[in-house]
This record gives structure tokens, sequence and C-alpha cells, in this order.
């Protein structure tokens, strides 16, 4: 492949690709400047100009080629422009194949309202506002997918305005309309294309995992407890697909820096030891528990990523928060932030 210069080949180099071969099967390569190589190094020959080429995608590799990927481009320190080797997918479970026409996944979680409502319309979607008025409390958002042929809806509720005016919303079911004629139709979620379900649930996961209240460090300070049962269990709950990505990533970071002989990873947490205590940083939510009273630390997100430079594979404010979170506690013995200090102290 034509390296040439400038923007063009500075996002090409980074992605992964697949080319065919003669017996028409698909081989993933990267770009090697005159050409293409697979993951052993094998060299690939530029395709004829006229023969297709198309953008790898997680769905259609095993879990061993996934691994092995997202080792290179660590190993690489290769950035990718966006999540392709660690891209999330999302495929149909025993329980929407139970439901069939609608999937529960990220139902009943409370979400910060005006930043969904932002979040959803700048990635495409149609919506309208929620609020306290005649037919403001439930709403269908809908997102035509590329082709046309599918569409996704999304439904929320409006709940309450927190006494600082902070609006609360709740998550229902997501399904699939398919284009029949000139109407939509539902359509079992197991007629819905692979490629279609995930890049779609993709999106809803975002929504719920940037808006969801469990990842406000803030909100049991806010004075009111309306909700304190939804945030006490869900910032420390099971990881959703966001989260386990992140938790692939720090497999990879972690041993690289001066993190390795104080952090462990388990299922849900990065856990870290200090000279004082020690630290469970849930990978979903990043909210900080500290052993062995389960006591929730609180600490303000800093404006600066980590303490130390740390290659991240993909553009993730949450992953950098963590480890900001997790190069401080390390040396929790040096924090002077009277704020944590204080919380410190109180947890011995």
């Amino acid at each position: 492949m034509a390296s040439g210069v400038g923007l063009g080949w500075s996002v090409v180099r980074r992605l992964i690709w697949e080319v065919p071969d003669p017996s028409g099967r698909w081989r993933p390569v990267l770009p090697t400047g005159d050409g293409f190589a697979e993951l052993d190094g094998t060299a690939v020959p530029e395709p004829d100009p006229d023969v297709a080429i198309r953008l790898w995608h997680p769905l259609h590799a095993s879990v061993e080629e996934i691994r092995r990927w997202r080792d290179e481009l660590t190993d690489r320190e290769l950035r990718q422009p966006f999540k392709q080797a660690f891209r999330e997918v999302y495929l149909l479970t025993p329980a929407e194949q139970q439901t069939e026409t609608y999937s529960n996944r990220f139902a009943a979680h409370i979400v910060h309202y005006r930043q969904l409502y932002a979040l959803m319309r700048g990635r495409g979607w149609t919506c309208s506002r929620l609020g306290p008025w005649d037919g403001g409390d439930t709403d269908d958002a809908y997102r035509v997918l590329p082709g046309g042929a599918w569409r996704v809806g999304f439904r929320h509720d409006y709940r309450d305005e927190q006494p600082d005016g902070v609006e609360c919303a709740s998550t229902d079911r997501v399904w699939f309309d398919r284009r029949a004629g000139g109407a939509w139709r539902t359509a079992p979620l197991a007629d819905v294309p692979a490629i279609v379900l995930s890049e779609a649930l993709r999106d809803v996961d975002l929504f719920v995992s940037v808006t969801s209240i469990a990842a406000d460090p803030h909100w049991m300070d806010c004075g009111d407890d309306l909700h304190a049962d939804y945030w006490r269990q869900a910032s420390h709950a099971e990881l959703t697909a966001t989260a386990q990505t992140r938790r692939a990533a720090l497999e990879r970071i972690i041993p690289r820096t001066k993190l390795a002989d104080r952090c462990e990873l388990t299922e849900r947490h990065l856990v870290v030891r200090g000279q004082l205590n020690t630290y469970r940083i849930h990978l979903g939510s990043g909210n900080i528990l500290m052993e062995p009273a389960n006591t929730y630390l609180c600490i303000v997100p800093a404006r600066r990523g980590p303490q130390e430079s740390v290659f991240l594979p993909f553009e993730d404010d949450r992953l950098a928060l963590i480890l900001s979170k997790a190069f401080l506690l390390a040396e929790d013995a040096r924090i002077t932030d009277p704020l944590i200090v204080a919380q410190l102290r109180a947890a011995r």
C-alpha cells in the first residue's frame, strides 16, 4: 500500500484490514508501506487496484485472534484512530432469545438525563426532550442504521429532578425495526444481522456507561438518597462489554508501569496495594472501595491523565481516570490533599 504522506496514511497504517487471497479467504493484515503483513510477519502483496479490501471487525474473529491483535498493537504502541482491536462485541444472549423482540440488557439504569440527551443527539439518534410536562414522561429514541434497512429503538423515561437541579431518567428496552415497504416493522432479535445488532447495542452501552449516576463520584454527597440503592449496586456491578474491554487494556498496560508489583486485576476491580490501605477500583464506574470494610473513597477526578507517561491503546476517559487513581493510591502515604487524607485516616 503506497504510504504517501499526511493524515490519510497516519490513519490507514493504524488499522487492521482484510484482503482476499486467491481462494477468496479474507486475510487480516496491517499496512507496511509497500504492501501488507499478517500477524506472524508474513508479507502480503498489495492487491490489484480493482480488488476490494475491507476493514477487519472482531465480530468475525476468534477470541484467540482478537487477543493476538490486541497484544500486537500494544507491543507496537500503535493507538488506533477508533476502537477496532479493542472494539466491544455484543452477541445475542439467552435472555434476549426468550424475550424475542426486545432486549432488557441495558434496562433499569438511572442516568443523568441532560447528558444522555446530548449524547444521543451527538450519535445521530432522533429523540424528544423529556421533562415534567404533559407527554414528557417517556420517549422512544431511534437511529436508522447504515443502509436504511434497519433502525434501533431505545425507550427511556423521565424520573425526577434532584434538589440541585440535576434531572434523572431511567433506561428501558431496546428493539429493532426492519423496513417493510414504506413502514417499519418490529423484528425478532434473532433476525437482526449480527453486525447490526452489535454496533447498535454498542451505542446503548456507551449511553449507559457514560451517563449512569453510578459513575458520578459526587452523587452520594448531593443530599438526596432517592437513588442511593441503585448507586451502591451499580457502582460495583458486573462489568458491561465496555468495561470488559477496559479490563483487557489494563491487562496489557499495568505490567509496563511501576504499578506492576502494586496492582492486581480481579473480575471487576483493579486492586491497588498502597502503604496505608488496599483499594479496589471498579473497572466500570471507576469508584473506589477501601479494604477491609469496603469504605467508599471519594477522589475528585484530576484534569490531567495518568501521573507517568502511559500508552493507552484507545481513547477512554475512564480508563485514564482509573490509571490516575491507581498511581495516586499506590503512593497513598504521599497524598497531601486534606479531603483525601481525612478519608484515609478514618478508614484505618
